[in-house]
């Protein structure tokens, strides 16, 4: 059985989450076990922006999609920390995320973590495909006059 560990931050669980686990799990084959590493709250403020869902919910809300086996916080200090305890036979990266595979290559075989990097190409595309765009939304809602753009 391969293990096949996806990351990600997971605020406002939207379904190109789902399309990116589930497309995750299928990197390792028919038998192959997903464990999700949850990105910690002081990650997501340095990198991105202030969650919305902290991190133990994040994490909980993770482990209840259909294609998730296990998941963990990640480090907050080593973002390797979690493959070297964990050991993946596979890390899928996302089609949006910035990671710099050929580096990450580098930096795990510097660490003498054996694994291998592939990216999951399939991309939920809808008006509402990011956390971000979601917060937008919200923004943007009149609660006073029960006015919003519904863009689907």
């Amino acid at each position: 059985m391969k293990i096949v560990m996806a990351t990600g931050t997971f605020d406002l669980i939207h379904p190109g989450h789902g399309l990116y686990l589930e497309e995750a799990k299928k990197l390792g084959g028919g038998n192959s076990k997903l464990v999700v590493v949850i990105a910690r709250d002081s990650t997501v403020c340095n990198k991105k922006r202030i969650p919305i869902i902290n991190e133990n919910q994040r994490l909980e809300m993770i482990k209840f999609l259909k294609p998730v086996d296990e998941a963990y916080l990640g480090s907050e200090t080593d973002m390797f920390a979690i493959v070297e305890k964990l050991k993946p036979d596979i890390i899928a990266i996302g089609q949006d995320q910035s990671f710099d595979l050929n580096k990450l290559r580098e930096s795990l075989k510097k660490r003498n973590l054996d694994c291998e990097v592939k990216r999951v190409y399939k991309y939920k595309k809808s008006c509402l495909d990011s956390s971000c765009k979601i917060i937008q939304k919200i923004k943007n809602i009149d609660f006073a006059n029960n006015a919003f753009d519904d863009c689907d």
